[in-house]
């Protein structure tokens, strides 16, 4: 696996979250040197949700309001129904992950999580994939969606569900190893 040694990336995440798709990014990341913060607008903790009823609570390192893209080299944007749709209604948390995008660091988002791409601007004339029932979502936003484990367009990293999260954490890895990308438009 990749040395992320020096390397630091933020999971933006609230209430409902997918449980697997914040914690095996945040374990594959960490293990590969990565120092990784668990981002949300609340303090204290928040809680996942896994299969029908809730997962378990997970600490939260700092609040929206406390974080910068500044100091971060990925953004992560685990998926459930829940948290997307609550994230994309909250105006902070739309303006740091436009700033990530806009700094040409990488910008992750499995299942559900894309929906943030599309409220951001971000998915419009990309390439990506999500979670099959936000596909439409994504059309008509601009984006060229396609049926991948991983779709990557120039440092934006999508996936589909659990079942990709391997190939998805290895691309994270992959594309911050890399650094900066080019946004041109598409």
């Amino acid at each position: 696996m990749a040395d992320l040694t020096g390397k630091k990336i933020l999971i933006l995440a609230t209430h409902g979250f997918e449980q697997s798709e914040l914690d095996v990014p945040h374990a594959a990341l960490q293990k590969a040197g990565a120092t990784v913060d668990i981002v949300s607008p609340e303090a204290g903790e928040i809680k996942g949700w896994q299969g029908k009823d809730w997962g378990r609570p997970v600490a939260v390192d700092r609040t929206l309001d406390q974080a910068s893209a500044n100091d971060y080299d990925a953004i992560v944007l685990p998926g459930g129904q829940m948290n997307p749709d609550t994230l994309r209604g909250n105006d902070k948390a739309l303006s740091l992950i436009k700033n990530f995008f806009d700094q040409g660091k990488v910008v992750a988002a499995v299942c559900h999580g894309p929906w943030l791409l599309i409220d951001t601007g971000i998915a419009k004339g990309r390439k990506v994939t999500s979670y099959k029932t936000i596909k439409q979502d994504l059309i008509n936003a601009g984006a060229s969606w396609e049926d991948s484990e991983v779709v990557t367009d120039k440092g934006v990293v999508t996936s589909r569900k659990p079942d990709d999260l391997p190939a998805f954490v290895a691309k994270i890895i992959e594309e911050v190893k890399e650094g900066r990308h080019e946004r041109r438009a598409a």
